[in-house]
């Protein structure tokens, strides 16, 4: 039995795009849900802030974690640093395993997931795509060498059907948050979770070609363009932000 999870990371971990009605939720809150219904309670702190690469959620949110001694713990970073020209996939895992480490040698489960590929999601980034090939391997590298347990999300194709992620391109939307819990829930050996979180979806209906351009222009003046604009001023969406859990609070169980 779990008594207290810590999950660190970015605008994933922090729940983008998985709106609450007030903030957002996302597949940390629902797998924290999902292993306080398992045990009967759980108390959980989501430290993660978006924008954050994986360097500074090293420097200013595994100290924090650490004090909050967690015995279940998640850690997912990278991607906002596979957007960045400065990327080197050996020493964001070199990051990636150091938390794991640390969380470890204090007796945590720690749990981790590679990056889905980004190209089905959003074209564009194609030539990413190396990139987060890279990291994965660093990844499940390093994790081996750890004692910390890999989703290896990453190597399967559902985890990029874009039917999963929201109009940004960049992160899960809510049924694409429901399947990362789901697969964390089977990967921690959660009671009632199996195999079903990789499972396909039906086969989408082929989109006309005049669709597909509106929405590639949609995207790129809603999204693309604002966050290239940000990230010419050198500003980040997490900038003067704080986490939304810093404090371990015990998970809230609706009523059956």
């Amino acid at each position: 039995m779990w008594r207290r999870y810590v999950a660190i990371g970015d605008s994933t971990t922090e729940g983008l795009d998985d709106p609450d009605g007030g903030g957002y939720r996302g597949w940390a809150d629902r797998f924290a849900l999902a292993v306080a219904r398992a045990q009967g309670a759980l108390e959980y702190a989501n430290l993660a802030i978006r924008g954050r690469t994986t360097g500074r959620i090293r420097s200013e949110q595994l100290p924090v974690a650490l004090d909050l001694a967690p015995d279940l713990a998640t850690v997912v970073a990278g991607m906002n640093d596979v957007l960045r020209p400065s990327f080197d996939a050996d020493r964001v895992a070199e990051d990636v395993g150091a938390m794991q480490r640390a969380l470890v040698g204090q007796g945590a489960t720690v749990l981790t997931f590679t990056l889905p590929d980004p190209a089905p999601v959003m074209p564009i980034a194609r030539p990413l795509r190396g990139r987060v090939r890279a990291l994965n391997a660093a990844v499940r590298a390093v994790t081996a060498e750890t004692g910390a347990t890999l989703l290896d999300l990453g190597a399967h194709p559902v985890a990029s059907d874009p039917r999963l992620w929201s109009d940004d391109r960049l992160h899960a939307n809510p049924a694409g948050h429901a399947r990362i819990a789901a697969a964390l829930a089977h990967t921690a050996g959660l009671p009632g979770y199996d195999d079903s979180w990789s499972h396909p979806l039906p086969a989408a209906a082929r989109r006309p070609r005049h669709e597909v351009v509106r929405a590639e222009l949609a995207w790129t003046r809603r999204h693309l363009l604002p966050w290239l604009g940000r990230h010419l001023r050198g500003r980040s969406s997490g900038d003067d932000r704080v986490a939304k859990r810093p404090v371990p609070l015990p998970v809230e169980l609706p009523p059956d």
